[in-house]
């Protein structure tokens, strides 16, 4: 079984910032994509930022120049640095990860149980 656990969560005044840290545990081969998610009150999850094995990253346009994820390969971890964080911001992030757990099986898509941002005026 695999396991994500998130942690860095919490309040904080807009403009200011926050860093999300994701570990992943458990038997693991290989993690391609990491990413994080988020879903505010009423709306329905959105993806916020990715970065494959490589490196290669992608964000949403709406924290693009304000968030930067990355990951370490060893120790199965990613991040997201939150600078300038706006209200609009607020919401419970998730991280994701795509797992393989054995050579030659397929990668399963993995979930955290979320942190709490909360970012007020």
């Amino acid at each position: 079984q695999v396991q994500l656990v998130e942690s860095g969560g919490g309040w904080v005044q807009a403009g200011g910032s926050l860093r999300l840290s994701c570990a992943a545990s458990g038997i693991i081969t290989n993690i391609g994509r990491m990413a994080w998610y988020r879903q505010a009150l009423g709306k329905q999850r959105e993806l916020v930022a990715l970065i494959f094995g490589g490196g290669s990253t992608d964000y949403a346009a709406s924290v693009k120049g304000r968030f930067t994820i990355s990951r370490d390969n060893a120790k199965n971890t990613v991040s997201l640095q939150m600078n300038s964080l706006k209200p609009e911001d607020t919401a419970v992030y998730y991280c994701n990860a795509a797992v393989t757990t054995g050579w030659g099986t397929p990668a399963y898509d993995y979930w955290g149980e979320g942190t709490q941002v909360t970012v007020s005026f």
